[in-house]
């Protein structure tokens, strides 16, 4: 007999969060989350999302055997910003069972028509889009990078027999530098300088001695420059404070670079080291007791990175900072000659100037990630 149960404890909140981990034990591309990150996450007195969201969190049981989880999340400033009254949901791991999946699907459903959604029921959603979101539906061969999301290959038949249908595809691109045309790339770098020269628009690596003050002038340009995004709200300053808290600890300034005009940021991109290549062989996400040495003593051998964030301010667009962004911190990583591969992500599918930017400086598409919707 197949039971929901409301998550309310601290053991509960353990099992939700441990659950993925007995769940993948036997695929060789899981990445755990760290413990305490997922913990901090989903603990309203922990993270700033909940002052102004709602996620009420739910396990399915088979007898005493936990077959699946799921948060149902309401997003205030999501529908403020957007004028809308949608609803959503994340974290969604389950068992290859129709039954469980739709109890659980049912069960946020019923969750969000009482606290009042008449729209859409999105996801999934981690619980937004400044956190990770979208389900794999395409390169399940290889692990995810630093803050994207993974799943079971069966997980799309799931929700689409639940009645979700497709709202876009968001796409990671890899560069390969074992194949990387550096002489063209260098060609394409030198030219976009010349014409940003022109606009006294200057790239730099960011002031980490003066990091508070730069971040909060990206702060700005996070907000504005993605406000056509799917899904996108701008963050409040405690969010975006307390995410560039986080990535402060594992970011390298020479990939975390600016674009300013007349002492004014309109454009940043940030590179992160893909730590998931450590996180794989940290047991359950737990950096204690060995866990942080694992850390801290791997972080600096990693062979891969992700480009995380690249964004432009209107006015700002297509006249080349996109393409300096992405060929400036290539060609950083082609002098770090430990660095192997590149994953440029997310992109939306239908952003054609982004993944044009992209290809042509050797990007290739290879993981799609899905954003679903249903009318409630």
């Amino acid at each position: 007999m197949k039971k929901i149960v409301l998550v309310s404890s601290k053991k509960e909140l353990k099992a939700f969060v441990d659950f993925p981990h007995d769940l993948y034990k036997n695929d060789p591309t899981y990445v755990p989350e760290l413990f305490i990150a997922q913990k901090d996450l989903l603990s309203p007195s922990k993270h700033p999302f909940h002052e102004n969201g709602q996620i009420q969190l739910y396990l399915c049981y088979d007898q005493d055997k936990i077959v699946g989880r799921i948060a149902g999340i309401l997003n205030d400033n999501h529908n403020s910003f957007n004028q809308a009254n949608d609803g959503f949901f994340g974290f969604f791991d389950c068992v290859n069972n129709q039954e469980v999946a739709d109890l659980l699907l049912d069960t946020v459903e019923k969750w969000l028509k009482e606290k009042g959604v008449t729209g859409q029921v999105i996801g999934p959603m981690n619980p937004s889009t400044n956190e990770t979101c979208g389900m794999l539906v395409d390169g399940f061969s290889t692990p995810p990078m630093v803050m994207m999301t993974h799943n079971a290959s069966y997980y799309p038949a799931l929700v689409e027999a639940h009645g979700y249908k497709k709202q876009t595809d968001i796409l990671a691109y890899l560069y390969n530098l074992d194949h990387y045309n550096d002489a063209r790339v260098r060609r394409l770098h030198e030219l976009t300088q010349k014409k940003l020269d022109n606009r006294k628009i200057v790239i730099r690596k960011i002031n980490m001695k003066d990091f508070k003050n730069e971040a909060d002038k990206i702060k700005k340009v996070y907000n504005s420059a993605w406000d056509k995004n799917l899904g996108f709200y701008p963050m409040t300053d405690k969010e975006f404070n307390y995410t560039a808290k986080d990535l402060k600890m594992i970011l390298d300034p020479d990939f975390c670079i600016v674009a300013e005009h007349e002492g004014e940021i309109v454009g940043f991109a940030l590179a992160l080291p893909n730590i998931n290549e450590v996180l794989r062989k940290i047991k359950r996400g737990r950096l204690f007791p060995t866990g942080i040495f694992k850390l801290l003593a791997g972080k600096s051998k990693v062979t891969s990175m992700r480009i995380i964030m690249l964004g432009v301010i209107e006015g700002y667009r297509k006249i080349g900072v996109e393409m300096a962004f992405y060929t400036s911190i290539i060609d950083e990583v082609v002098k770090r000659k430990r660095i192997k591969q590149v994953e440029a992500s997310w992109v939306l599918e239908d952003n054609i100037l982004m993944n044009k930017a992209i290809q042509d400086i050797g990007g290739v598409p290879y993981k799609r990630y899905r954003i679903y919707d249903k009318e409630i």
